[in-house]
This record gives structure tokens, C-alpha cells and sequence, in this order.
């Protein structure tokens, strides 16, 4: 069965941290779709770029994920946090078992909602401040139950990468690194 990943994208995401978990998902045969958090599917992302998500949050049920993402990036990451439609459904997916992952500045969307308390986690250097009481950590990725956080957009590969390994297997996920030459 396949899995289904949700990723959600505002104006003035990070299109590295964005699109790498698309594209190598995408490689590993996960269902991942790109979500506008606007009432369009039009995007624009921290750097210019302008893109057409695969689905709008409002016309979306979410009921078949396995996993939420969030990239970072700004103002996207202020964006997707003041999205309130957002944060209830990343509270209740967590609250009901469900994983959650995020890149960069976002991981301070996630403690700014309650989900990070005690939990050890990480984000880029300059929003560590904002992870509140987690229990803040300098490595690449962070994994701490269903919470997956990572550094930024040089870790993008290896967030990814662990993001492959939780929903499908280890093996799979070197698979996907040789193929794309990582390392």
C-alpha cells in the first residue's frame, strides 16, 4: 500500500526544503502532494520562484495521511503558522498518532502549537530560541517519535532521506541516496 505524504507550502517557502522531500519521495513511490495554504494553487516561493501546488488546503481531506511536512523558509514559515486551519490539523494528526516533520525555521511552528515539550529537537541556527522547552539538539535530523526535525536547507537531503526510511525502509532510502549520488 502506498504511502501518503502531505506537504505544505506558502508564499516564501525555502524551495530546497520544499522540493527535495517531493522529489525524492516521489522516487521512493510515495504519494506526496504539495498543498497551497491559500485559496489558490499559486505559490511564490522565498527566492521568486513561482509554482502550482497539486492541491489547495481548503478542497483537501487529509484523512489518508501518513505523514505532514512542513518547509521552512521566510516568510513561509510565518505564513504556514499563522495558518490556524493548519496548526489544528497538525495538533490533532499528532495527538492521533499521526507523523509529523518539519525543516529549518518551521520546527518553532510546531512548539509555538504545544507538540515539542521535552521533546528533543532541532531547527536552523538562528530559530533554536524558538523551539521553547524541547530539548534542543545541534544534530542534522532529529527523530523523537512521531517528530521529525532537521537544520536547513544544506540538511535537506538527509531529512528527506530519514523522512523515506520512517515511512517505508532504510533500504529503500540508500537506494534512493545512490541513485542520486548522495554521498
Amino acid at each position: 500500500m502506498s504511502k501518503k505524504v502531505y506537504i505544505f507550502l506558502a508564499d516564501g517557502f525555502e524551495e530546497i526544503e520544499g522540493l527535495t522531500v517531493v522529489d525524492l519521495m516521489r522516487r521512493a513511490q510515495i504519494d506526496i502532494k504539495t498543498v497551497s495554504i491559500k485559496n489558490i494553487r499559486d505559490i511564490t516561493t522565498s527566492h521568486g520562484i513561482h509554482m502550482q501546488t497539486d492541491l489547495v488546503f481548503k478542497e483537501t481531506d487529509f484523512s489518508d495521511a501518513d505523514m505532514l511536512v512542513l518547509p521552512g523558509g521566510q516568510p513561509g514559515t510565518t505564513n504556514l503558522g499563522a495558518f490556524s486551519p493548519l496548526t489544528d490539523l497538525l495538533k490533532n494528526f499528532y495527538n492521533n498518532g499521526g507523523k509529523i516533520a518539519a525543516i529549518c525555521a518551521a520546527p518553532t511552528v510546531f512548539a509555538r502549537i504545544g507538540l515539542l515539550h521535552g521533546k528533543k529537537a532541532t531547527a536552523y541556527p538562528a530559530c533554536m530560541e524558538g523551539l521553547g522547552d524541547a530539548v534542543k539538539s545541534e544534530e542534522i535530523v532529529v527523530v523523537d517519535g512521531n517528530i521529525t526535525t532537521s537544520r536547513g536547507l544544506g540538511t535537506a537531503v538527509d531529512f528527506s532521506l530519514s523522512l523515506i526510511a520512517q515511512l517505508l525502509d532504510q533500504k529503500t532510502a540508500d537506494q534512493i541516496a545512490e541513485s542520486v549520488v548522495y554521498r
